[in-house]
């Protein structure tokens, strides 16, 4: 039985479908700040709470783990127990626990705050989709598409906000603005968004236990086995490595085996790599997970290889950010004419060149302005494909369309974590980590060329869905 309603049958007006995009939106835009407003304050955080720098690292990565873990769960929970009560679920959980970072008196509670507040912010993307599905019909496309504007505004503006309560007031500043934006999301959320139609019956089977077990399992080895290749000194052969990448391979092993069996897995195995949907998900972790990744050590390798500023290399960036913006709400207006492997391919080309760029020494520009135009070109081609790989999977299954934005960002997570840790990990073995690193942009940018035949398994479509 399908889930969605013919558009008829939808409250379609249009003041009703703005508001709902605007709850929804606000909801990922507070997610994105808090992707990157704590990494300001880590060293407000380290006196504050009398911490090392290793343990308020922690902050930052324990949330990208509960994330990479809870993800998956969401979008189930999403998907059987109906969009608006999990996202009402999520900001409240996320609003407490803000509160609560806020008000740590050490480093250890913090931390364990951080995981809580992940499994809050988990949350929003597969139930704020899925409620754009439901609601929006023909139009749900665009709306989809225009998600890919709202992550890079928090993007930059979290790091400003970051600094500016971090100067006048407190780090404690950083979670307590969390608070009221929650309040009103819930306000918003209670008066706009219409409640949840009734599940279908086959919905209403117990969680897989297992399944959920053994993916999380999977994650969290691998990534603690990657993680440590970004450490000093570390070997591809230590027993750190190796061992929990075993474990993570037999994880794997293990959940894929039990859903293929399982009467109600807890991700259907043709989500992953049914016809379309594996080629979409590979696509999502490379050029949204792994490039998001090199693009966030930027910075660091203007310090590294030209000697900038921390605060002229943290604005290096905004050129790439101003580009996703423009070129993603672009591309969700034409993308009925232009389908989904046209800017996909054009897309992802740019992106390729933009980090060949990068490796490159600067040719009749400043460093800083060379860095700018190549980030700028990372933020086109980034842009411009971004709503055909948002609704390229939502289209094959619409009625799944918060457990397909749940793969689409835990693939995202799991890419991004990938290739910081893999590039950290090569620089962190050079005496000149500025060159090491354009060798590793350079490597990349070919990658990323030779993987363009992928779209080619993408299915093709034109028109709403």
């Amino acid at each position: 039985m399908p889930e969605h309603e013919p558009e008829a049958a939808q409250p379609s007006r249009p003041p009703r479908r703005v508001l709902i995009f605007v709850t929804v939106a606000l909801a990922l835009l507070m997610s994105s700040l808090d992707g990157t407003i704590v990494a300001t304050a880590l060293h407000s955080l380290q006196h504050g709470l009398h911490a090392s720098i290793a343990w308020t690292g922690w902050t930052i990565t324990v949330y990208s783990l509960g994330l990479v873990l809870m993800l998956p769960l969401s979008g189930k929970l999403s998907d059987r127990y109906g969009r608006r009560r999990v996202f009402l679920a999520s900001v409240t959980v996320f609003a407490l626990a803000s509160l609560c970072c806020g008000l740590a008196g050490n480093i250890y509670v913090l931390i364990a705050l951080r995981a809580v507040q992940a499994m809050g912010g988990a949350g929003f993307t597969p139930s704020a989709t899925g409620i754009v599905v439901e609601h929006f019909g023909s139009a749900r496309d665009k709306a989809v598409g225009l998600f890919g504007s709202i992550f890079p505004i928090g993007s930059m503006v979290g790091p400003i906000l970051g600094g500016v309560f971090v100067t006048y007031w407190s780090w404690r500043g950083i979670f307590l603005v969390n608070v009221p934006i929650s309040a009103l999301l819930i306000a918003l959320c209670l008066r706009f968004v219409p409640a949840d139609r009734a599940r279908p019956v086959e919905r209403q089977r117990g969680l897989d236990i297992v399944g959920m077990v053994l993916l999380g399992i999977g994650i969290l080895a691998a990534m603690i086995g990657v993680t440590y290749l970004g450490g000093d000194a570390a070997s591809p052969w230590s027993a750190r490595f190796v061992a929990p990448i075993v474990i993570a391979v037999l994880a794997f092993a293990g959940f894929v085996r039990h859903i293929r069996r399982a009467a109600a897995p807890f991700i259907e195995p043709r989500l992953i790599s049914g016809r379309g949907f594996a080629a979409v998900n590979v696509i999502n972790t490379v050029y949204g997970g792994c490039v998001g990744g090199l693009t966030a050590l930027i910075p660091l390798y203007a310090i590294n290889r030209y000697g900038m500023s921390a605060l002229a290399s943290g604005t290096v960036l905004a050129a790439q950010g101003v580009a996703v913006i423009v070129m993603s709400s672009a591309a969700a207006f034409v993308l009925r004419r232009t389908g989904y492997r046209r800017p996909m391919y054009v897309g992802f080309a740019i992106v390729g060149v933009g980090v060949l760029v990068l490796a490159v020494s600067p040719v009749g520009l400043s460093p800083y302005a060379w860095l700018a135009c190549a980030g700028c070109l990372i933020g086109i081609g980034a842009g411009s494909s971004s709503p055909a790989s948002r609704n390229a999977c939502l289209q094959l299954a619409p009625d799944r369309s918060a457990s397909l934005a749940a793969l689409r960002s835990t693939g995202r997570q799991v890419g991004s974590i990938s290739s910081v840790s893999i590039a950290t990990a090569v620089i962190a073995q050079t005496s000149d980590p500025g060159i090491a690193q354009a060798y590793v942009f350079a490597v990349a940018g070919v990658l990323f060329l030779l993987a363009l035949p992928i779209v080619a398994r993408v299915p093709e479509h034109y028109g709403s869905w």
